[in-house]
């Protein structure tokens, strides 16, 4: 049964991925501003105004797609 539970638990990532706005770039470090107004670190290569797809305390995953955010709750 253990191995199901690590199995699972293999499955799901670690920190969400999230997206937001790039607010300031201080070398490698960017300051990221989700759509509910708080900030975020990140580490990656960005421009101040560009959106990222990126994870809390680690890294930028990829440019994320400009535009109105619809936050849907189920």
């Amino acid at each position: 049964m253990a191995s199901l539970l690590e199995y699972i638990r293999s499955a799901v990532p670690s920190a969400p991925l999230l997206i937001g706005e790039v607010v300031a770039v201080d070398g490698a470090t960017l300051r990221i501003q989700q759509p509910d107004g708080s900030l975020a670190m990140a580490r990656g290569t960005a421009t101040v105004g560009e959106s990222v797809y990126f994870r809390p305390g680690g890294a930028v995953e990829g440019q994320a797609p400009s535009g109105a955010f619809v936050d849907i709750e189920v």
